[in-house]
C-alpha cells in the first residue's frame, strides 16, 4: 500500500497532502530571495549554499566569515511568530519531525561558530519589512555588527 511508515502501522497519505510537500522547496524560496536582494542591494557580494560548511549556509560571506541561513518559521519553529503551527494529522510524527530540525539547527550554528564564523538567522516573516531587513543586515554585516554567536 503507498501509505507511511509510522510506529509500525501503515498509514494513509493524502495525496494532496504529498502533493503540496513535494513543493516545498529548500533553496531559493521567496524569503531567501528577498535576503539575497537587500544584501545585494548594501553591496555585499556572497556565495550561495555552500555545502562545505556545516548546514549549507544561504548566503555565505567568505572574506566577513560571516554566514545567513534564511529559515521558514514554520519548519524551524520561530518561537512566538503566528506561523508556527502543527497539523491535527499525524501530531506526533510531526512533533518529532520539528524537534529534528531544531536539533539539527542547533548543531549546525554551534559547528559554524566553532569553526570561527558569525551566523545569522532571518526569519521567514522578518523578510516581509524591507527597512527592518536592511538594518538587520547591515548591523549584521557592517564591521561593527556580527559578533560570532549572534543569532537572531
Amino acid at each position: 500500500m503507498g501509505g507511511a511508515k509510522q510506529g509500525g502501522d501503515d498509514v494513509a497519505v493524502d495525496p494532496a497532502r504529498s502533493e503540496l510537500m513535494r513543493r516545498v522547496r529548500d533553496k531559493n524560496t521567496t524569503p531567501e530571495r528577498a535576503v539575497r536582494r537587500v544584501a545585494h542591494a548594501l553591496g555585499y557580494r556572497f556565495r550561495l549554499h555552500r555545502r562545505d560548511l556545516p548546514g549549507t549556509p544561504d548566503l555565505v560571506f567568505p572574506r566577513l566569515r560571516r554566514a545567513i541561513f534564511v529559515h521558514g518559521c514554520f519548519w524551524h519553529r520561530h518561537e512566538g511568530c503566528a506561523r508556527v503551527t502543527t497539523p491535527k494529522t499525524r501530531a506526533a510524527y510531526w512533533r518529532e519531525k520539528f524537534q529534528q530540525n531544531v536539533r539539527r539547527d542547533r548543531r549546525n550554528l554551534a559547528a559554524l561558530r566553532r569553526l570561527g564564523w558569525s551566523v545569522l538567522v532571518v526569519w521567514e516573516c522578518q523578510t516581509f519589512e524591507r527597512t527592518e531587513l536592511l538594518a538587520k543586515l547591515s548591523r549584521f554585516l557592517d564591521d561593527g555588527g556580527g559578533q560570532p554567536g549572534e543569532g537572531s
